[in-house]
Formats: C-alpha cells, structure tokens, sequence
C-alpha cells in the first residue's frame, strides 16, 4: 500500500532505467495506452453522433420495441450463458479436474458474468476461477491449465467465426470491403486450416515444446467441443441484440451473418480496450457500422436492451447466488442441530471475500447508472397541488444524485473500504424510500433489495480504513467536490436565465439544444466520482506503539483460551500492535530484519485476538500491512485458528515440534529460515 502520492515510506531511489528496461515498461504499459486511446475514440464518436439526440428520442426507441422481441433477446442470453458451461466443462474433463458438469457451469457463469462487466477477464475471471475450484481441491496447477484451455477456446471460436465471415460476407467488414476477394478467400481458408491443425494435431503428436512452455493439445474430441462451443457461444451473443434490433428496414441487405461481423468486431474492440464491459468503446462501433440500417435512436436503444439482459441482470443473479451460498455457510450450525450435516466442500470459505467484493462493486456501478437513467427516463407520478409537484421532482432529482454517488462509492467497495460499505448501505435504503415516493414499479425495488443482498451479509470483508477518515480537509478531496457544487450551481444560473423552469435538470436532459449544459451536468457528475473516490480510498496504515496503553488494550483483547504466553525461554517483544478498522481485533507484530531470510518478513505474535467474528479483518489489514511495508507475513500462534484465510493468502501452517500446540505460519519457502531465526 502507498501514500496518497503513490510512493511507499521505505522505497529507494532507483537507478534510471536501461534501454531494455523503458522498452519492457513501455510494453508493459502499451495495453492500457490502446485502450486508453480506444476510449477517448469512442467518446469522440458518441459526442458527435448523439450531440444532437435527445433523450426523449432514445426513450422513443425503447418503446418502439415490442414485447416479442424482449422475449427473443431474453431467450437469447439463457442460450447464451448455458452454452458458456461448455467452456469449463470441457477444460474440466481435459485436465481431469474430477469436478461436475453443475460445478463447472456454475464457476464459468459467475466468472464471465464478472469479467463481461468487470473488464480485466484475464484477472478478475482468473481469480473467482482460482477461488471456486480450490475449494472443491482443484491443485493450482490444473486450475492454471483450465484458466490457460478456456482462453484458447475463445480465440479458437473467433478464429472459426472470422474464417466463415471471410468466406461468406466479406464485403461488410469495412476495411476489407475492398480486398480482392480471392485474398479474402485465402484469409477464411487459413482460419480454417489452424483449426483443422488443432484438431487433428492431437493424432500424431500430443505435446508440443515453445521456448519454456510445453502445450498439450486436448483429445481431438475436446478439441472440436472448444471450436463448436465457443462459435456458438459468440453467435448466441449477438442473436441477443440482433432479436432487440428487431425487424430491418425495408429493402435493407443487413443479415444475420454481415451483424455477426459487426458485433464481432465491436465486441473485439471493446475487449482490447479492456474497460468495463467495453463500455463507450463497444457502443461506439456498434453505432458506426449500424448506422446505414437503423436510426440513431433506435440503435442506442437497444444497445440498452442489450446491456441489461446480457450484462445488468446476469450480474445481479451471481451476486445472488453468492449471496446465497453465504447465507447458507451461516446457516450451517443451525442446520447441524437439526440433525443435517453439511460438507466443506459444498461452502465457499470465509476468505472468499474478493470474489463477494467483486460482485458487489459491479453490481452497484450498474444499479447506479440503472438508477441515473430510470430517474431521467421514467415520467414522473401525477400531481396535484404545487407540493406534491415539489415532492416528486425533488426525489427525482436525488434519485439521480444517489445515483451518481452509488457509482463513485462502487470505486470504494472495490478497495474494501469500512465506510463506503456504510455509505452504499445508506443509499440504498435512501433509494428504496424515494421510489416508493415516486410510485416505481415493483421490479425496480427487486433490482435495489438484489444489491443490497450482494452487500450486506459481507460486512466484515470491508475492514479499511478511508482516507477521508485521516486527512478530512485535504484539499485532494474539498476541490472535486467544490467543483462538483459550483458546476450544479452555475448550470442552475444559466437554466433560470433561460427559464427552463423549475424541473431545470430534466430540461437540460431531455431538449436537444440544451447539449452543451448535459456536458456541464456530465463534469459535475464527473467531479462527484472522482470527489468520493480520493475521499473512499485506501489510507496507510500505521500501527500502535508497544506501551503500556498498548499492551493493557492487547491483554483485555485476549481470550482466556488463547492467552497462552510463548514458552519462557524465548522472549520476544512486539515492534506495536494492530487493530482491525472496528478495534475489535488486534495482532501483535514484530519486523524481522533480512538476516537469513531473503526479505524481511513481518510476524505477528500469538495469532489475531479479540472478538471472534472481527479477527478475520484484523488479519487482512495484517497482510495489507505487510504488502506496504514490502515485508513476507508469518504467524506464530497456538492452535490452526484462520487456516483458511491464511490459505488464501499462500501461506502455510506448520506444526512445532518442539512446542505442541504451536504452529508458524509462513510461506513454505520461509520455513526452515524462520525456524533456525526464532529458535521454535
């Protein structure tokens, strides 16, 4: 962890650079510059192709939808996420994972679920991968085999995807309109001849050796499952938005196979800018290339559509089902007194904290915009006395300034920040009471109950402390939000000098030649984002003192059945202590310098102690800690409390001989070393 400048307190000055080392950094860092530049693309497109839309067009659009195609698209992504089973069922049977057909749909829905809305597929797919099979006793190493097999898959089925556009429908690609078809034709001949070659490869040869790497090529069965399953998978996809998009205009040439091409190439692009969901970048392409067919309103429309059945609601379903699985580990003790036994392996463990918090922060960046645009979009209640009027704009207008403040709070989420989650909790009771004022439908209060049953059986997984909290009049926080203030109030002024009204905001969304004031009210949305993220993000953290005030608070802390002092011939002193955000918990720790070991490691003396439901926090801002002060962590404590998270962590317990009852904690590497170095 580092200070608000980015640097850590014990970094050193590095030596400038070599040549080798700018091009590594530079290639390091060429993805986010693509897709950075990718980004500020999109934006440029959107801002000149809906600079003259209103929102009254585009909420014209929707309606012009009807209702059978709604159930087309929505039949379109159950086809969708089932054929995605497909992916880590394969991978499970190719590396004999001994998982189930259930399990392994199961993982590839929550995994894709979050890195579709997430962006970062190769982190944030990877990781609930790693969580999900490891507590089902999947070894790292298959797990890295099946994470490796479902990324060959994709590009195996854009591979064969492209080769028959190629063949098929080449003049609807834009820059290859105008290739020679017989090269177009060499170009969908190869795609099919690498794949042939995957297939059949596995007949002769079942290892290949590239550079350091050796890849084992899947039974040739297995091999055409991937081809199959992934061209399926990419063709139900845009099944969905083709059904939105609903019936072509007359005379048009558009068909399934030159759309295909279209969103393959948008989906494409948006991956390679690898930010949330393609977000912009996506929407953007889509837009360029449908544009000969489809009004702009119409398009945007269902890029909408298409975004809450493919995205929105699937994300909200696997927050619930994790949900759920939690609600069921806490409900395990009660089910064991009614005689039901339950398996560890049919729970996710407590130190699954990431994937909950993952799937908590995408859930309500999107309920946040969600709310943003029902608060734009949905005609307010009847009203009929000039107090009722105010009531009800005034809601719609906090409606959509909760909105915007449940995105930014989502960046806090994502850190694990105490008071972001208290926050987020607030704002959506707030958000429940004001649609009950503005009489919302039924289904928009589901959407609000889902998120905040993603939130709040996972209290204790936001254990960080907020920078707010440390620095509260840092001019990093006041001046966003005083933009933020100022660019509210002066977009008020030029309104009222208009006479828009006093529903001024909604005029200044809805009519068109108001664009340059939805720019103004877009910064001050902008500036309330950032403004919570500087204020929500992570502080340094420090730890307390070894004193006197310290270790009377450390020993009224401890449990008498853990108050077990370290046998007497060895004495160690704690450097301080360190508490969880709550103070409930606390760990004493003790910095061991690099002497036989190859960097220093942080201990924590006797384990995490305090209130039993408060000490896995205690020990995640422990290994925070660690990561900040670019120490190792090792435990020495009595009894293989927190097993789990110390799991999680990559760390080991090891039995004391010499000390029954004691265990080191550490990582395997660290063991011998730390043994010779505490005399244990």
């Amino acid at each position: 962890m580092t200070d608000p400048s980015g640097v850590p307190d014990n970094a050193e000055v590095a030596s400038p650079p070599s040549g080798g080392g700018r091009l590594r950094r530079l290639l390091t860092r060429l993805p986010a510059l693509v897709g950075l530049v990718l980004l500020i693309v999109a934006g440029l497109v959107i801002w000149r192709e809906l600079q003259h839309l209103s929102l009254q067009q585009v909420m014209g659009g929707l309606h012009a939808i009807p209702t059978s195609a709604l159930w087309k698209g929505a039949g379109a992504t159950f086809l969708s996420y089932a054929i995605l089973s497909f992916y880590d069922g394969l991978a499970c049977l190719h590396v004999k994972a001994g998982v189930s057909w259930g399990r392994a749909a199961f993982v590839a829905f929550c995994s894709y679920v979050l890195s579709h809305n997430l962006g970062c597929a190769a982190i944030s797919g990877t990781a609930v991968r790693y969580r999900l099979y490891r507590n089902w006793g999947v070894p790292g190493l298959k797990i890295a085999s099946i994470v490796a097999f479902c990324s060959v898959t994709y590009w195996l089925g854009m591979l064969g995807l492209v080769g028959f556009i190629l063949l098929d429908q080449p003049g609807i690609i834009p820059y290859v309109r105008h290739v020679p078809h017989w090269m177009t034709t060499i170009g969908g001949g190869g795609c099919f001849a690498v794949l042939l070659a995957y297939v059949l490869l596995p007949c002769w040869k079942q290892e290949v050796r590239i550079y350091k790497w050796t890849l084992r090529f899947p039974d040739w069965r297995i091999g055409l499952g991937q081809i199959f399953s992934s061209m399926a998978d990419m063709s139900a996809t845009a099944l969905i938005a083709w059904c939105v998009l609903d019936t072509l205009p007359q005379g048009s040439s558009l068909t399934f196979g030159g759309f295909l091409a279209i969103y393959i190439g948008a989906y494409t692009a948006g991956l390679l800018a690898n930010v949330p969901g393609g977000l912009g970048v996506f929407d953007s392409t889509m837009l360029l290339a449908l544009s000969p067919w489809f009004s702009v309103p119409h398009i945007m429309a269902s890029i909408l559509v298409f975004r809450l059945f493919y995205y929105i609601i699937p994300l909200l379903l696997a927050g619930a089902m994790f949900a759920g699985h939690e609600l069921f580990i806490k409900g395990a003790p009660l089910l064991v007194r009614f005689g039901k036994t339950v398996e560890h392996s049919q729970s996710l463990r407590s130190s699954e904290a990431d994937f909950s918090t993952v799937v908590a922060t995408g859930s309500q960046a999107m309920l946040g915009i969600v709310i943003v645009v029902y608060a734009l979009l949905a005609p307010l209640p009847l009203f009929h006395s000039f107090w009722g009027a105010v009531i009800l704009q005034g809601a719609a207008f906090l409606l959509t300034l909760i909105g915007v403040m449940l995105v930014g709070l989502s960046l806090g989420l994502s850190q694990r920040v105490a008071l972001a989650w208290r926050l987020s909790v607030g704002a959506l009771y707030a958000t429940l009471a004001i649609l009950a004022v503005r009489q919302a439908h039924w289904v928009a209060f589901v959407v609000v109950l889902a998120v905040l049953l993603v939130l709040l059986p996972f209290r204790k997984n936001y254990y960080r402390q907020a920078y707010w909290r440390v620095e509260p009049f840092s001019p990093f926080i006041l001046a966003p939000f005083s933009l933020w203030l100022c660019g509210l109030a002066g977009v008020s002024w030029i309104a009222r000098q208009r006479h828009l009204g006093h529903v001024w905001w909604r005029s200044m969304v809805y009519d068109a030649h108001t664009a340059v004031g939805r720019w103004f009210l877009g910064g001050a949305a902008l500036c309330c984002v950032v403004g919570l993220w500087l204020a929500l993000r992570k502080t340094r953290i420090h730890i307390l003192p070894w004193n006197m005030d310290t270790r009377v608070r450390y020993a009224c802390l401890q449990e008498s059945d853990f108050a077990l002092s370290l046998p007497l011939e060895r004495l160690f002193v704690p450097d301080g202590m360190l508490t969880d955000a709550t103070g409930k918990a606390a760990c004493a720790v003790l910095r061991l310098k690099p002497f036989l070991l190859s960097e220093p490691v942080l201990l924590c003396l006797g384990g995490a102690v305090g209130a039993r439901g408060w000490r896995g926090g205690a020990i995640w801002r422990l290994r925070d800690y660690a990561v900040q002060e670019g120490c190792q962590l090792a435990v020495l404590q009595y009894g293989a409390r927190q097993a789990d998270i110390y799991a999680s962590f990559g760390l080991g317990l090891f039995s004391l001989e010499s000390d029954e009852g004691w265990f080191l904690v550490c990582r395997p590497e660290d063991y011998h070393a730390l043994k010779l170095l505490l005399g244990v």
